[in-house]
């Protein structure tokens, strides 16, 4: 579903939104399409577990527990941070996976950063058999597959594609399916420049940019602005934005059309990737600090 939104220009810019977003009520956006195809493979290979990886409020977590649910699979989420053992009912994201019957693995952060070696799940579940294993975030060649198909050729006409990015997959499908006179812009929600290099080993044309100057201090992170920002974009135009990824595209979309970036008569299409499950938590963590909340329930 692609929505219009009013943009007052006087450079004849025009704006739009691929609401990803509403493909599915939990498994929404890149999600979807990530897990599309390894869900296929998972069962080509009549495997009957799914395992993977994430944070606390992970979207990938909760989509892969409810992805399994609706495809008869087990699912094992490998959670980082052991702190998170005995607080599952206070976290909106591992509840919800949970009750989809998820079970969930907590390990240190150091271990954590060993997740990607070839014996991790092994050391971790040494009795565990017959499972799929799907990365962190649910990057991986299946998932470049899944994410090509959200540019159809019905959308080539437009001359700027934007997207949040976070491990480089759903960009680097973007990539591969768009028209070479287009233009792919990805933001960053993390801190650096080390995703180019992940981009660039999925990616099969050179037609990219990843800005990372809207992370607004690193994954997770917020302020003041971004939230008053994400509040008045739903308030004139009824569509919901998180506030880790799609939030932080679409606030940088409207800066780089306030200071010149975008040229005159360019087609902008904001792609809308989901994750609004993560309003909670944030919304949680914003009440503690007695700041301003996403003022919508989704």
């Amino acid at each position: 579903m692609i929505e219009k939104i009013l943009l007052y220009n006087d450079k004849n810019i025009s704006l739009s939104i691929k609401r990803e977003d509403l493909l599915h009520p939990i498994i929404s956006g890149n999600k979807f399409r990530k897990l599309k195809y390894n869900l296929i493979e998972a069962k080509g290979k009549r495997l009957n577990t799914l395992v993977t990886f994430g944070g606390a409020f992970s979207n990938h977590i909760l989509a892969v527990a409810a992805a399994g649910k609706e495809n008869g699979f087990n699912t094992i989420g490998v959670v980082r941070g052991e702190e998170l053992s005995d607080k599952v009912n206070e976290n909106p994201t591992l509840k919800s996976a949970h009750l989809l019957g998820m079970e969930f693995v907590f390990v240190s952060r150091e271990m954590y950063r060993n997740k990607h070696e070839d014996d991790f799940v092994f050391r971790i579940l040494p009795n565990l058999d017959n499972y799929y294993l799907i990365p962190e975030g649910g990057t991986n060649e299946l998932a470049i597959k899944g994410c090509e198909e959200i540019i159809t050729e019905d959308l080539i006409d437009f001359t700027h594609v934007c997207c949040s990015v976070g491990t480089g997959g759903t960009i680097s499908g973007i990539i591969n399916s768009s028209s070479e006179s287009q233009k792919i812009l990805g933001f960053s929600s993390l801190k650096g420049d080390f995703l180019s290099e992940q981009i660039s080993n999925f990616a099969n044309k050179n037609n990219w940019l990843l800005n990372t100057d809207y992370h607004f201090g690193g994954y997770g992170k917020v302020n003041e602005e971004l939230i008053a920002f994400i509040n008045e974009f739903h308030k004139n135009t009824n569509v919901p934005l998180d506030p880790i990824y799609t939030g932080k595209m679409v606030y940088g979309v409207y800066d780089l059309i306030k200071k010149n970036y975008f040229p005159n008569n360019s087609k902008i299409l904001m792609i809308h990737s989901g994750g609004l499950q993560g309003i909670k938590g944030m919304n949680d963590l914003l009440r503690k600090k007695n700041k301003e909340i996403i003022n919508y329930d989704v």
